[in-house]
């Protein structure tokens, strides 16, 4: 039961917060009244509420029967991603179930918020409070902000500056600003995740009536420098950083992971071109990561050309973390 809801939550998700809430708290272990257990309690509290925003957010789009809509423009021969929500459609559960499911994970991720908060000090939950509401009303009514142009932009500052100045306060038991150097960095990749899923279901968005950033920009051109500022910037910013003495030089080496936002880049142009995109698919690249399993059964779906795009995003966080992570451990032992 418990594997089916984690599935159901999309768990392979997680790295876009797992990932950035690590890095926080190795970031933290030099400061004088860090704790592990309250550390360990934040990573699983952040993890707790992205499932159940994801889950939230499959309960609001069933809700507007987002997927009718998806199907009408398949039946058109447009491109649109159609996996929403599947064990609702398919009768493996159902929307009392969902409900209860989100409940429980909130009663988690709430749990642990307050543990924190009364060891830490219940300041900490203003910015608990913050990411919440936030990631309730992405899809819920009455604001509704991936419907306004504003949902990639406000899934940045949640699991960016508010996730890791949020976790850096439960480890360190205080405030540390000069995160941002590196928070910001994150939240603008994980706006770029958003942003590469919104680009390529264009079409089915609007079927929906869903007014993404993508969808606000418009045109394919407007979109395409949107996703070369969202994989590129994010590296400028530490290189910035580094030169006038904010952050460590070290942390140049997130520089390594550089090819994927240049494939994903590259991707986008020929996705847009409608170009011939078959033997990226058949056989990804491994210097892009880890793709699903079984990748072979992912193409019978026919999502192949999205998920290799959003797994590619998803990796460039994952990567962009694990090598600041890396560093910041070395920094600590020489």
């Amino acid at each position: 039961m418990i594997k089916k809801w984690l599935s159901n939550a999309r768990y392979t998700s997680l790295m876009q917060s797992l990932m950035p809430a690590i890095l926080t708290v190795v970031m933290a272990i030099s400061s004088t009244n860090f704790s592990w257990w309250i550390s360990i309690l934040a990573v699983i509290g952040v993890c707790a509420a992205h499932l159940s925003t994801n889950l939230l957010d499959d309960y609001f789009d069933y809700k507007a029967d987002m997927l009718k809509d998806r199907e009408k423009v398949v039946r058109r021969g447009i491109k649109a991603y159609t996996a929403k929500y599947p064990y609702l459609t398919d009768g493996s559960a159902t929307l009392g179930k969902l409900r209860c499911a989100i409940a429980i994970i909130s009663l988690i991720a709430l749990l642990c918020g307050v543990i924190v908060a009364w060891q830490r000090g219940w300041s900490i939950l203003w910015i608990a409070l913050a990411a919440g509401l936030m990631g309730f009303f992405y899809s819920a009514p009455p604001i509704k902000f991936c419907y306004w142009g504003m949902g990639e932009v406000v899934t940045g500052i949640i699991f960016g500056p508010l996730l890791m100045l949020g976790t850096y306060w439960a480890a360190a038991g205080e405030l540390d600003w000069s995160i941002l150097s590196i928070a910001v960095p994150v939240g603008l990749l994980v706006v770029n995740i958003l942003f590469t899923h919104s680009m390529i279901d264009l079409e089915g968005d609007k079927e929906s009536d869903k007014l993404t950033l993508a969808g606000l920009l418009h045109y394919p051109k407007a979109n395409l420098v949107m996703s070369f500022v969202l994989n590129f910037l994010p590296f400028v910013i530490i290189i910035v950083a580094a030169i006038i003495g904010y952050c460590h030089w070290g942390y140049i080496a997130v520089l390594l992971v550089i090819p994927r936002p240049i494939w994903l880049f590259w991707s986008l142009i020929q996705f847009q071109r409608q170009a011939d995109f078959e033997a990226e698919l058949a056989h990804p690249r491994k210097m892009l990561g880890p793709m699903l399993p079984n990748w072979e059964n992912v193409r019978k779906t026919g999502l192949d050309w999205f998920l290799i795009r959003w797994l590619t995003a998803r990796n460039i966080v994952s990567g962009f973390c694990f090598i600041v992570i890396v560093v910041k451990i070395l920094l600590l032992i020489f």
